[in-house]
């Protein structure tokens, strides 16, 4: 079963939290989970253009957006 756009934001975002947010803040570690998270986002959706992947990975940006 394929994730919805909500799931693949979460998985993402924790992915990057457990791998690279490493400070004493926890406010500090959203921010850095979240910066990586959207990085990733934005360039996939900057490689892929127009075609059918493009509606799934703008939600999956928002839905981290609203993390």
């Amino acid at each position: 079963m394929a994730m919805t756009p909500a799931e693949k934001a979460n998985e993402l975002y924790k992915d990057c939290y457990e791998r690279w947010a490493n400070e004493l803040s926890h406010d500090k570690n959203v921010l850095i989970a979240k910066s990586i998270a959207l990085y990733v986002c934005d360039n996939v959706l900057s490689d892929m253009g127009a075609n059918r992947g493009y509606e799934f990975w703008s939600e999956v940006k928002q839905q981290i957006e609203e993390l």
